[in-house]
């Protein structure tokens, strides 16, 4: 008699910037640094307030079709020096990621991110995870969430509802990002937390089916 499989391990994403770490000081200090190297100006303290999408569709605002590829990339290159140090983990975060592995899962952090810089806020800020995809966006973070197995997607933005959507998992969004609780609940999330402080609860009363 053939033995009954072990149930596949519980996986939970977390979107990054804004769910799991407060970046808005690093990276205004980014686009600061590029708009004085460039002579380009940019409202840092208006973009901060719009993560979430790629980061092309930010720069579209300050930037010349022609000059976007060139813009992009030295973002990215100025991103270390200038966005890590003033990143701290958001209230909750390390004791949610901690939560899941004390369950026996896997934390897998999905991002619109560039994903070289994504893993160096990872790295500095200490948020222990199994795997990591950045540069996704809405739709296309339900494609790693699915090849990753994810039932639950932990997200401040939309995009992050409708990624979650995509890949069947389970759409927990936090109020920390751009959007309240109620335009998180109207949105269609699943589950809607005011910040990841109500997460580790939350998780164990979802796993004992509360």
């Amino acid at each position: 008699m053939s033995a009954t499989p072990a149930p596949a391990p519980l996986t939970v994403g977390f979107d990054l910037d804004m769910t799991l770490l407060d970046t808005r000081p690093g990276i205004k200090a980014t686009y600061l640094a590029l708009s004085a190297e460039t002579g380009t100006y940019i409202d840092a303290d208006l973009a901060v307030t719009r993560l979430g999408p790629p980061l092309t569709v930010e720069l579209t605002n300050w930037f010349a079709e022609e000059q976007l590829p060139a813009a992009l990339e030295r973002y990215r290159a100025l991103y270390p020096e200038y966005a890590l140090e003033p990143t701290v983990p958001l209230p909750g975060a390390l004791e949610s990621v901690a939560a899941v592995r004390a369950a026996g899962g896997r934390v897998v952090v999905i991002t619109g991110k560039y994903e070289p810089n994504a893993r160096l806020h990872l790295e500095h800020a200490g948020v222990e995870h199994d795997a990591l995809v950045g540069d996704l966006w809405a739709e296309t973070k339900g494609t790693a969430l699915r090849e990753h197995g994810a039932d639950i997607y932990v997200g401040d933005h939309l995009g992050d509802i409708i990624g979650a959507r995509a890949a069947g998992a389970l759409a927990v969004a936090v109020a920390t990002g751009p959007y309240d609780v109620e335009q998180l609940a109207e949105a269609g999330a699943d589950v809607v937390l005011a910040d990841l402080r109500a997460f580790p609860d939350w998780l164990a009363d979802h796993r004992e089916g509360r």
